[in-house]
């Protein structure tokens, strides 16, 4: 099923990225592939369909990802036809493992579908049917608390802003990576709700143009101040004094601050060093794996070398059988990042100690 706007009718600001189909028979997102020039929503209703949706970055960004795969999994669940909870089981941890293998950086794809399959297997002594009904209730928790969480991320990301502060951001960790606000816009939405009135720079980010295509959009499209770059003009802005803080999100932080994101992001930390600027992460606890003890230890997904040369194009813009290597995310150290902004709280250097407090601080707060 897919229902296409074209036009200014309806602004991307209106949608959600990601919601329950009506009766719970399908994950409904936006096509993300086909922004900004058409505005197209489909539904995903087989273990296929979704796993090709969040291949192919038709839903993308990590908590939109693990949104996603908790309601993805309550669809499939729901089709599981028997009484028996042991061959219920069975048939979730299957469909659970093969979303899992989608995508392999982004920890919140993992992290929602094992909080999904804890679920059933904390259910044992229920009925099938109502562990289905479970389900759904956990997958709609789940996107309430990215919610929550991102506002909560934007509230302290904007304690280490000022009005009129220029920003630079790269990739896309806006409202279409998450439920709403996202994590890096998360302040700079804020900040427009009080009149801060701040200059953003988003990167392009090469090669799948997530700034240009999603973020430029969004921010747009809400009223913000943008101007959209190429990535390789990171250090011109820079030098000029026009960016005061860069504000990026994360699919994977590990247990000493190192940082997966989309590839390109430890460049801008780089350059942000020469220059004084501080780089802040935005990473909601989901996303930061304390089992990973450094970036080294982070799984890389390597995407289609067509990416690079032929997507975007009308004709192919390199050689034909050159070799092309196209990692979708890098590592920034964690020495090259001012802090790492969570729902409970800014994290700093050392990194190994302030993560573990946050997490602390966490069990406190949720007790």
């Amino acid at each position: 099923m897919k229902h296409t706007e074209k036009g200014k009718e309806k602004n991307i600001m209106d949608y959600d990225t990601v919601w329950p189909g009506e009766g719970g028979d399908a994950v409904m997102i936006i096509d993300q592939t086909k922004l900004p020039g058409t505005i197209e929503t489909i539904a995903l209703k087989t273990a296929e369909e979704i796993w090709e949706a969040i291949y192919l970055l038709k839903v993308r960004g990590a908590p939109a990802i693990g949104v996603t795969a908790a309601y993805g999994i309550s669809v499939l669940a729901g089709r599981i036809q028997t009484e028996d909870y042991d061959t219920f089981l069975l048939e979730v941890q299957k469909q659970k493992e093969y979303l899992d293998s989608a995508r392999p950086t982004a920890v919140n794809l993992s992290w929602a579908l094992n909080r999904m399959l804890c679920v059933v297997k904390d259910s044992a002594e229920k009925p099938v049917e109502e562990i289905k009904k479970t389900l759904a209730a956990e997958a709609a928790r789940i996107q309430e608390e990215d919610i929550r969480v991102c506002r909560k991320i934007g509230e302290y990301g904007l304690s280490l802003l000022k009005p009129g502060d220029g920003i630079l951001t790269h990739c896309n960790a806006g409202k279409l990576a998450a439920s709403r606000y996202g994590t890096a816009t998360a302040p700079i939405y804020l900040g427009e709700e009080r009149g801060y009135h701040f200059r953003v720079y988003a990167d392009e980010t090469r090669p799948l143009l997530q700034g240009a295509r999603l973020t430029a959009f969004e921010l747009q499209a809400a009223g913000v101040d943008v101007t959209l770059i190429c990535d390789n003009m990171s250090a011109s802005v820079m030098q000029k004094g026009w960016v005061d803080a860069v504000f990026v999100g994360c699919d994977r932080v590990a247990a000493n601050g190192d940082t997966a994101n989309k590839i390109g992001t430890s460049v801008v930390a780089a350059v942000a060093g020469c220059y004084g600027v501080p780089v802040y992460v935005c990473a909601p606890t989901a996303t930061i794996d304390m089992e990973t003890a450094t970036g080294a230890g982070i799984r890389i997904e390597e995407r289609p070398a067509e990416e690079v040369t032929e997507m975007w194009y009308e004709n192919r813009m390199a050689p034909p059988g050159i070799n092309v290597y196209n990692p979708a995310f890098d590592v920034t150290d964690h020495t090259q990042i001012a802090g790492i902004v969570t729902e409970y709280g800014v994290a700093r250097a050392p990194y190994t100690e302030s993560l573990k407090e946050i997490f602390a601080r966490k069990e406190r707060i949720d007790r």
